[in-house]
């Protein structure tokens, strides 16, 4: 079987989906890996790099895209705008593609790999589940979100995070408060300790407050009488009066703190709007929002995706795509996640298609043909 690695042309992105480590894992595993020129440079890999781990570079992009049985991707397919052609049109008919693919907002490329008969998987989709855990994509980017967007806040705030005694006084620490406690929101709280702030953090999910305090936050929350999680592991949506409860929660934490940094999803897709036009008002000037759910539309109402604005004297950056502002790291974790599921089903050095198994039928979106995920199926208004 050979797989193949294109290069990225979403702009901004500059991960790539194979590094060279996992890419010498695979080749020693039996699978031919095809990389296209250029692909690793801007993770800071050279065509030489996998060239030396047993890796073929190749300069045609068409050539990987229809030379791949199994094609490996970092964004969803868009148009090549160089080729005139969309990336799904260049794959090979009845070849297997495994990219984050967001499926319910990027139903158009869904749909193109239906047309091609490509079987899709995406990344995003998978179980999370004991076995799938090497795989977890979400998980290895969301870290690496909640990392970087504390260092935007204390980069954006005009005032230290630690506390300081001074022969000109004391500077008592920032004060940070985290919405949402998965693992971006974890990893936000461990940073924000380690650069020296106090902080607290509330989650729908009651559960999480041991985890909360294992980083060194204080947990608030809101206490709800149903489950907040669904079968997958994800928040899910709760009844009107929770939410009632927690706006006035957050509505006072976010006036009583410095820093907000907001990391809340529903189902791992949808931003639910937390942080009101009024709340951001009451907030203390000076202060900062870090909202890392914008890509799926933003916690705060006021967030602009993709920008950092100031309203009413506070600071709200809503970034995209944190993991592709550390590409080295952000790739070697990627490559890894995506490596151990297509190592998972090798047999006799070929891709085994199982759509019964629990991991590849989690994560199936297209198939002979067919839309097969429903909640995909859904947002195409086709179930």
């Amino acid at each position: 079987m050979r797989i193949g690695v294109p290069k990225e042309i979403v702009p901004g992105e500059r991960r790539v989906a194979l590094s060279p480590e996992t890419c010498g894992k695979l080749v020693k595993a039996g699978v031919e890996v095809m990389v296209e020129a250029g692909a690793g440079a801007p993770s800071y890999f050279s065509d030489e790099d996998y060239r030396r781990v047993g890796g073929t570079v190749e300069s045609d992009t068409a050539a990987v895209f229809g030379g791949a049985a199994f094609l490996l991707k970092v964004q969803p397919p868009v148009t090549n705008a160089f080729h005139g052609k969309h990336e799904v049109d260049l794959m090979r008919t009845a070849s297997y593609f495994l990219t984050t693919l967001y499926p319910t907002r990027n139903v158009d490329a869904v749909r193109r790999l239906a047309e091609r008969n490509v079987t899709a998987f995406a990344a995003d989709a998978f179980p999370r589940t004991t076995r799938a855990q090497t795989m977890d994509v979400l998980s290895s980017m969301a870290n690496i979100a909640g990392y970087k967007g504390v260092i935007i806040a204390a980069d954006e705030l005009a005032k230290y995070f630690p506390m300081f005694m001074t022969a000109a006084g004391t500077v008592f620490a920032a004060k940070v408060f985290v919405i949402g406690a998965g693992v971006a929101g974890l990893q936000a709280i461990a940073t924000a300790r380690r650069l020296g702030a106090t902080v607290e953090a509330t989650d729908t999910r009651p559960v999480v407050k041991e985890q909360v305090e294992s980083v060194g936050g204080k947990f608030v929350g809101v206490q709800a009488s149903e489950s907040a999680q669904d079968e997958r592991g994800y928040a899910k949506e709760l009844s009107k009066e929770f939410y009632e409860k927690q706006a006035m929660l957050i509505g006072e934490r976010c006036a009583a703190n410095d820093v907000v940094i907001t990391t809340a999803l529903i189902g791992g897709v949808k931003a639910p709007k937390l942080i009101t036009e009024d709340m951001v008002a009451k907030m203390k000037p000076g202060s900062v929002i870090v909202d890392l759910a914008a890509e799926g539309g933003g916690n705060c109402t006021l967030s602009e995706p993709g920008s950092t604005v100031e309203k009413y004297g506070v600071r709200i950056c809503a970034p995209l795509n944190l993991p592709s502002s550390m590409p080295l790291h952000a790739s070697t974790l990627y490559s890894r996640n995506l490596g151990a599921f297509v190592t998972a089903f090798l047999k006799d050095k070929n891709f085994v298609f199982d759509p019964h198994d629990e991991i590849q039928k989690g994560c199936l979106i297209t198939h002979g043909g067919q839309v097969v995920h429903e909640a995909t199926k859904a947002a195409m208004g086709t179930a």
